[in-house]
């Protein structure tokens, strides 16, 4: 199959799981690209807005092809930009049938917006689309202010319109029934995560030492870290001797690390590599969000063999048998209370918790389960 992936997000904002799909369909023999223009903000980062190309152009990112375009976004006005990123998306894509013919699906990465165009382009060159749904209706939130915004109506028919929307839980279906129903074809896949990279290790014998936390979020209030540093603080002094370990956008900046106490770590924003040696230094991930659709860091550290503590706002998926605690969401007493059942494990079995992730999860149970869903809507077109 000619499979082209069309994300809504991309580095430098995000957006790898469209790359690890990328790679995962590659692997099983399929010919895919990536088609990516990525609107920069002045206030998320002025550095980039500045620096990065101007011209569309092509590079190889992971062994993938990637026809790349940076679209310098006016603030706050987001009709003006939305437009502009479909009809720049619009475009490339003529430019890449010409290159490398006409896709035989295209697979967009969340409805706003790569899905509605996928739309777009999908009824001029009749060609079937699949919308990957990542977003929860918090993240819709914060652009909905009414729920007859105009950006509602648009994203509905991209859905309806849609061979098949892949939300990455069953429970996001719910989630975003307010804004979108549910009149549309779906079926849950999960995302994946680099079982090879984020493989089971041994921990270090804990005697002599402190138990060591690691909570890998950014620092945004749904993360729950206002919940977390107290929870910790409150364990800490019961008398164990414990540490916490944090990384993540602005966990570094000075009003967050203001906030930290003794046995307390914090390194800011780090690259795949360090997150790994996090874990790989941790003996359990906690993670005290209030919305989650499917946070990946929960299954790779589960991968990389520790248990992990979040809260009731994780899919079921996530929830595997032996590796993952749950407690109820803003609740200081009861984070506090499953971190120290968690340091009192005696039975916790990483190497088949590591072995459950990639049941679901690796690139090559992921990649078969999306190859078998275009082959089936290919064949029936």
């Amino acid at each position: 199959m000619h499979i082209l992936e069309i994300p809504s997000f991309f580095p430098p904002y995000g957006g790898l799981f469209c790359l690890d799909q990328a790679k995962a369909l590659k692997a099983l023999g399929h010919e895919v690209r990536i088609l990516s223009n990525v609107q920069l903000g002045i206030s998320i980062g002025l550095k980039d807005y500045i620096t990065l190309p101007y011209v569309r152009y092509e590079h190889e990112l992971e062994g993938v092809t990637v026809y790349q375009s940076f679209q310098r976004g006016w603030p706050k006005v987001i009709r003006y930009n939305v437009d502009r990123w479909i009809a720049i998306v619009r475009s490339m894509f003529k430019e890449y049938v010409v290159k490398y013919g006409k896709p035989d699906i295209l697979h967009a990465h969340c409805a706003k917006w790569a899905g509605y165009t996928a739309m777009l382009i999908a009824k001029e060159y009749q060609i079937p689309y699949v919308i990957t749904e990542h977003l929860s209706k918090l993240l819709f939130e914060k652009e909905f202010a009414t729920i007859d915004t105009w950006q509602i109506p648009l994203l509905k028919a991209a859905y309806h319109d849609a061979a098949c929307v892949v939300p990455v839980s069953e429970e996001l279906v719910d989630d975003i029934d307010c804004y979108f129903g549910k009149d549309y074809r779906w079926k849950s896949i999960s995302n994946m995560i680099d079982t090879d990279f984020f493989s089971y290790k041994s921990r270090e014998p804990q005697t002599g030492r402190p138990f060591r936390f690691c909570c890998l979020a950014n620092n945004w209030p749904l993360k729950g870290y206002d919940i977390l540093l107290p929870a910790f603080q409150r364990l800490r002094d019961s008398g164990v001797d414990v540490e916490l370990h944090i990384a993540g956008m602005g966990t570094d900046s000075g009003s967050f690390c203001s906030r930290l106490t003794d046995g307390m770590v914090s390194y800011g924003l780090v690259n795949r590599e360090k997150v790994r040696e996090l874990l790989y230094q941790s003996d359990a991930l906690v993670l005290a969000s209030r919305s989650e659709v499917q946070p990946l860091v929960l299954l790779e550290a589960m991968s990389t063999g520790i248990p992990v503590i979040s809260t009731e706002c994780i899919p079921e998926n996530l929830r595997i048998e032996g590796g993952c605690m749950i407690v109820p969401i803003d609740n200081v007493a009861a984070l506090t209370s499953a971190m120290k059942q968690v340091m009192e494990m005696v039975d916790f079995d990483g190497r088949e918790v590591s072995e459950s992730v990639k049941q679901f999860a690796s690139p090559k149970v992921v990649g078969q389960k999306l190859s078998q869903l275009f082959s089936d809507i290919i064949s029936s077109v």
